[in-house]
Parts: structure tokens; sequence; C-alpha cells
């Protein structure tokens, strides 16, 4: 499953790795990849064994919010 993300907070390339690692880390998440200018995270994942819920929850973790 593909899903996009708007994700506010975004300012600089270690708000992109903290999101790609943390997220990309998660059990189910195939591939991670932030867009700094739109704002958007674009996810791969295996909604079997995490849902979009818990990546956002990872997301805002790291300190950033979904809008």
């Amino acid at each position: 499953m593909k899903e996009i993300v708007k994700v506010q907070g975004m300012s600089c390339n270690h708000c992109v790795n903290s999101i790609e690692v943390n997220v990309g880390n998660l059990a189910g998440v195939s591939s991670v990849k932030v867009d700094l200018g739109s704002g958007e995270v674009s996810i791969d994942f295996d909604n079997e064994k995490i849902s979009l819920g818990q990546i956002k929850e990872t997301i805002e973790e790291q300190g950033y919010d979904i809008v």
C-alpha cells in the first residue's frame, strides 16, 4: 500500500533523515521518501503488518505535525 502524508515542521536534511530512518525502521514499511519542498512523505507499507495510524504516530513522535 502506498500513502502520501502532508507533514508540517520539516525544514532541513536532519528532518528528512529523522523521518526516513525512524519510519523506515518500522516493521512492514518497505520505503519512505520525504519531499522537503512539498512537505510530503511518501510511504510504501504492508497494511497487514502496520497501520497508517502507527506510521503517523511515529512521525509525530519525531516532533512533526501531520496536516
